[in-house]
């Protein structure tokens, strides 16, 4: 398949998006100005994209400083440290969960109790542990939010192996260690990475919904609170807009980690054909 051709059907693939898209900012603009809609209840999209701009011109300045791009920096850093913290938790419980039955068995119950818990109520208490200004109470919610789902994934790869690999591993003497590595790890990854693809997108609401409960001025749910009770939405949906900006490139680049680790596996060889 040639170059052209490959675009042509990528360009296919995502024109009903793109479209959908273009529909809903384009309805949204013309609900606002015929319903005479104020803009302290609902600004235009074209007024947001305004104020957009108008950041990233502050941003580029040499001598301006842009507080939103600020508090996007600040708040993607909690995002991604919690992330790693609490993904990578929940893989190491659920190798040794994995390795050992009767942890996983003792263990499991409790870990999906505590995921149907609302863990964002224990903002206020991770705030005065840490402190409100500290990210690290920010970066705890994050952890506590993408562990169980990491760890109830994980497991769950770990342990669904084809009984006949697995009675041919150890028909031909392979120690656990072995079977883990070429084996159990292997088939878990695809567990891993849809584990690891929702906690992307969590880890960034985690962290912002956290910073409702009070933190340092530079992030954006204290920038989002801010705005809003002066009555700028603009400025709020900006930050709103930029918070899905870095959520969408977050899950991009676990996509594009997963694409690069699993380039063998069958649901991508099928992304990559459409």
């Amino acid at each position: 398949m040639t170059a052209a051709a490959s675009l042509r059907r990528r360009l296919r693939w995502y024109l009903p998006t793109i479209a959908v898209a273009i529909g809903v900012i384009l309805a949204w603009e013309f609900i606002v100005i015929s319903f005479d809609i104020q803009q302290f209840l609902l600004p235009k999209p074209s007024a947001i994209f305004a104020e957009f701009s108008q950041q990233i011109r502050l941003w580029l300045a040499p001598d301006e400083r842009s507080i939103l791009f600020e508090s996007s920096g600040a708040t993607f850093w909690e995002a991604f440290g919690g992330f790693i913290i609490g993904c990578g938790g929940g893989i190491l419980v659920a190798l040794i969960s994995s390795r050992w039955t009767i942890v996983s068995e003792a263990t499991m119950p409790f870990a999906i109790a505590a995921n149907s818990v609302p863990i964002i109520a224990f903002a206020p208490i991770m705030n005065n542990w840490f402190g409100i200004t500290n990210p690290a109470s920010k970066m705890a919610i994050v952890a506590i939010i993408v562990f169980f789902p990491t760890m109830i994934n994980t497991v769950r790869g770990l342990t669904l192996v084809d009984a006949r690999q697995l009675e041919l591993m150890r028909a031909y003497a392979a120690t656990p260690g072995e079977i883990l590595r070429k084996l159990r790890i292997p088939n878990a990854l695809p567990y891993i990475f849809s584990a690891l693809r929702v906690a992307s997108a969590l880890s960034l609401i985690g962290a912002v919904v956290a910073e409702f409960f009070g933190g340092p001025r530079a992030t954006l749910g204290v920038y989002i609170t801010q705005e809003a009770s002066a009555f700028d939405f603009a400025k709020a949906w900006t930050a709103i807009l930029m918070a899905s900006i870095i959520g969408i490139s977050f899950y991009l680049a676990v996509l594009l980690l997963e694409r690069r680790l699993m380039p063998w596996h069958a649901s991508l060889r099928g992304a990559d054909m459409a």
